[in-house]
């Protein structure tokens, strides 16, 4: 059973940066993406940045671009989010997810990022 464990969340003020790190364990593919999706309270999931094992590619929204930077350790199965000149609009839980080629996506429990103004 894939499990994935978030960390790195908190308290913020508006220009601040953030660094999330989630520590995946329990699977054994090899070609897979992993990253972020975040929930601000009443608005839908909505994905945030992710990057390829095979290949190193990455994705990021447009809302985060030039801001946010996702990294990878594959020797520790560890993933990044470097969060920097933070806003208000990005406080929500953001939740690590993994998603195989072939099978189910998997969720970490979530970490709350609040940014006041």
């Amino acid at each position: 059973e894939v499990q994935l464990v978030e960390s790195g969340g908190g308290l913020v003020q508006a220009g601040g940066s953030l660094r999330l790190s989630c520590a995946a364990s329990g699977f054994t593919f090899d070609d897979y993406a992993i990253g972020w999706f975040r929930q601000a309270p009443g608005k839908e999931r909505e994905g945030v940045s992710c990057i390829s094992s095979s290949d190193g590619i990455t994705y990021y929204a447009d809302s985060v671009k030039g801001r946010f930077t996702i990294s990878s350790d594959n020797a520790k199965n560890t993933v990044y989010l470097q969060m920097n000149s933070l806003k208000p609009e990005d406080t929500g839980v953001y939740y690590c997810v993994l998603v195989p080629v072939i099978g189910a996506r998997s969720w970490g429990q979530g970490t709350q990022v609040t940014v006041s103004s």
